[in-house]
């Protein structure tokens, strides 16, 4: 009887819960800008249904009251889409009024969401949105698709294609938005069920006749493709590359999402400075990937951006180490490479420090080394040598060579600029930088040839590695691997802004740290 009662007591919350948002529950067409913001903030104020991803109402430690998720606003992945389509646009009439065979000014670019992935029967890996679906709607969900048009008149409408509202699923996977929701949580024009999605595709294709923008190779959605496939047959339309665009638009960075970095990279520097100050000889590699991740999620990281590097002593000439599985011996150098996403971006640190507290000679001089490259190349940023992320990668070989040629590691018999570079090569096989932002290796379709300018992040990561087997390298030096690595933001007024600066690297400091804590740690101890 009691169970019974309090059954009744939930079903007429339920219902109250629904009647608040019933005004909602029907298919929506967004008018204007400032009608999307009102229900936006009416949704934000809504305390009975769940939506799928969190919201200020439900989020308020997270999401501020004007933002869609952490950091952004609604405004910005508007104009992201309205942008994105206008580019588009403008390029196309660059080539007159006949492209891709078609005379025509309109245009249909189409963005799959990721879909949720499976490590082995029906249990998920932690699902991760696509990056330029995110980057385009803010949606967290999985299985949806986002289609944009724009008209001979440029004006710009999007449609998002939602999974429906399923009492049974949202049980097991939890809430879903819904395309009743969506419009105006996401201030798109029109939002439909998943389910239409092709018919509404052959409509649309068929009325406006547009040319196709659809990335096919990078779309999870296998069902999303086969109906793009089989339309863009039946209309004898050609589908063309999008990312080129996107990547385009996601490689400078808005002053919001310069904000996301600075604070990614903040998280991870403080998370990887107590990481260094509690290492200890006798932990596990292990021990250390488990501190940083623990470290980055207390501070509202969604997660670790990549599986990092621990590498202690020899694993540290292995440039793309994961085992992460052996004990820390005095003596050697611990080094780790990772970062953490906050708001949809990353961060990307390395750091090399001894897992006593004190560098040996051999370390430290190696260590230094490496410290004054890294000093030497963030200087040569946007100078000679420094204007794009190849040039930089250039530098950096040389200015290796140079500094083994001085400490005595390779000949000094020729100065050759080939010869040098090789030396340096040899040594650091990697490229010195990467551009970062929603991805740690993010937008990999533009060239690192491309000249720098404000708003752009990318890592700048000198590194030696000498193996056991480099018998033409004195013993003392074998068996060693060290990198540096800082995420770099050119700001809107050309200004270098190293992000990971708060992250300690300066030999003397790692030094202090290490040794303060183990002696704190020591006097507890020897007190017991």
């Amino acid at each position: 009887m009691i169970a019974l009662k309090r059954l009744a007591r939930c079903s007429a919350m339920r219902r109250r819960s629904v009647a608040k948002i019933s005004p909602f529950i029907r298919p929506q067409r967004c008018l204007s800008q400032d009608s999307t913001k009102t229900n936006v903030n009416l949704l934000n104020k809504l305390d009975g249904p769940r939506l799928g991803q969190p919201t200020a109402a439900s989020h308020p430690h997270l999401i501020l009251p004007h933002e869609l998720v952490p950091g952004l606003t609604l405004a910005e992945f508007q104009q992201r889409r309205i942008k994105l389509m206008q580019n588009i646009q403008s390029y196309a009439s660059t080539f007159g009024d006949n492209y891709n065979g078609r005379s025509t000014r309109n245009h249909m670019v189409i963005v799959g969401a990721a879909s949720k992935k499976y490590m082995s029967g029906k249990i998920p890996f932690v699902f991760r949105q696509n990056s330029d679906f995110y980057y385009l709607t803010g949606c967290l969900e999985p299985d949806s698709i986002l289609l944009m048009t724009i008209d001979e008149g440029s004006r710009v409408e999007s449609m998002l294609f939602m999974r429906p509202k399923d009492a049974h699923a949202e049980l097991w996977d939890g809430p879903r938005t819904g395309p009743e929701l969506s419009v105006p949580l996401f201030g798109v024009t029109e939002a439909h069920s998943l389910g239409q999605f092709e018919t509404m595709l052959g409509k649309l294709v068929s009325g406006l006749k547009p040319h196709c923008w659809f990335d096919l190779k990078s779309c999870d959605l296998q069902h999303v493709k086969e109906g793009v496939i089989k339309t863009s047959s039946t209309e004898n339309i050609q589908l063309l590359p999008v990312h080129s665009f996107l990547e385009g638009m996601r490689l400078v960075k808005s002053p919001a999402e310069m904000d996301l970095m600075r604070r990614t990279c903040s998280i991870a520097s403080q998370s990887i400075n107590e990481v260094m100050a509690e290492t200890r000889p006798g932990q596990s590699e292990h021990h250390l990937f488990a501190s940083v991740d623990f470290k980055c999620r207390q501070r509202n990281a969604s997660f670790l951006a990549y599986p990092p590097v621990v590498a202690a002593g020899r694993n540290a000439t292995i440039i793309h180490y994961v085992d992460n599985s052996q004990l820390l011996q005095p003596q050697e150098l611990v080094l780790m490479d990772a970062g953490c996403e906050y708001g949809g971006y990353t961060s990307d640190i390395t750091r090399t420090w001894p897992a006593s507290g004190t560098f040996t000679d051999p370390q430290r001089t190696l260590y230094d080394m490496v410290s004054v490259l890294q000093s030497d190349i963030i200087r040569m940023i946007g100078s000679i040598g420094g204007e794009t992320l190849d040039q930089l990668f250039q530098s950096t070989c040389y200015r290796l060579g140079k500094y083994l040629q001085e400490i005595g590691l390779v000949p000094k018999a020729s100065d050759d600029y080939k010869t040098v570079v090789s030396h340096g090569y040899r040594f650091c096989p990697h490229h010195v930088s990467h551009y970062l932002g929603m991805d740690v290796h993010d937008t990999p379709n533009i060239p690192r040839s491309k000249a720098l300018e404000p708003g752009m992040v990318f890592t700048v990561e000198p590194g030696i590695y000498i193996g056991h087997e480099c018998t033409d390298v004195p013993p003392e030096f074998r068996g060693i691997g060290i990198r540096i690595e800082d995420d770099l933001l050119i700001s809107q007024d050309s200004v270098v802004e190293v992000l990971t600066a708060e992250c300690i690297k300066d030999r003397r400091s790692l030094e202090h740290l290490c040794q303060q804590v183990s002696s704190s740690a020591k006097a507890a101890s020897d007190s017991a």
